[in-house]
């Protein structure tokens, strides 16, 4: 039989907030595969990560395997690639012995996740495996959830922004009619800040880190003094609203 490489969304870090299915994914598989910061020498750091931190809520420690990436290496393209194909031999290897490997990704498998390169490397080094992605929660919806921020309305549209792309980008999308969500800007809150402000979106944004976790922090964006945040902090700017309910269907 074909052997199976399954990305299993864990959610943004709360446990509670892995689906069933998600759950009965992680306990099905021979392996488990997290991933691993990558240390200066390009070897694993020891820092234990938010998708290893849950999936041990739900399997024994003996069935994770950690797996170096370099997960935000920008500046090195040839670490970066290096990294990326060691990353996949060794996921490779794993699934010449076992039948079923399943890859933990905090969020979701199919936004922004680490696991769509992995398949695509793992594609090509393993002729007829089957990739398959569990859904997974993600952090704009737990954001929603905690804060009471509204993600849409009737006909708005939701743009979802890494700040990792520059905030020119954020400007763009905060210029727009609808929702913006911002992405991984924590280490450029005080652009961020500056674009909000900019466009007169700051009054009902709100920013949100560590999610479910005992160092939470959901604040108000208006409070974004330019100080540095944690690096997967993420922002909802609400769409402007004035139409009274069902305004805008």
């Amino acid at each position: 039989m074909s052997s199976r490489l399954v990305g299993v969304g864990v959610g943004p870090g709360d446990p509670e907030l892995v689906t069933v299915k998600g759950v009965n994914a992680l306990r099905a598989a021979d392996v488990v595969v997290v991933p691993v910061m990558a240390a200066p020498d390009g070897k694993d750091g020891g820092e234990r990560g938010r998708a290893e931190a849950t999936v041990l809520h739900y399997v024994p420690e003996e069935k994770v395997v950690r797996v170096v990436f370099a997960l935000n290496e920008r500046s090195d393209r040839g670490r970066r690639e290096a990294a990326w194909d060691a990353a996949g031999e060794r996921v490779a290897e794993l699934l010449g012995r076992y039948r079923a490997v399943a890859f933990a990704t905090i969020g979701d498998p199919n936004v922004y996740s680490t696991f769509t390169y992995l398949a695509q490397t793992i594609v090509e080094l393993v002729p007829g495996v089957v990739v398959e992605t569990v859904p997974g929660i993600t952090a704009m919806q737990d954001l929603a959830a905690r804060s009471g921020a509204v993600l849409t309305e009737g006909t708005e549209p939701l743009t979802l922004v890494p700040v990792t792309a520059g905030s020119a980008v954020l400007k763009d999308a905060l210029a727009g009619p609808g929702t913006v969500v911002a992405y991984k800007f924590g280490r450029q809150a005080a652009e961020v800040g500056e674009a909000l402000r900019e466009t007169g979106r700051v009054g009902d944004a709100v920013w949100g880190s560590a999610l479910g976790l005992p160092e939470e922090s959901i604040r108000p964006a208006g409070e974004l003094d330019g100080e540095p945040l944690p690096y997967l902090s993420t922002l909802i700017a609400p769409a402007r609203r004035d139409g009274g309910r069902g305004g805008k269907l």
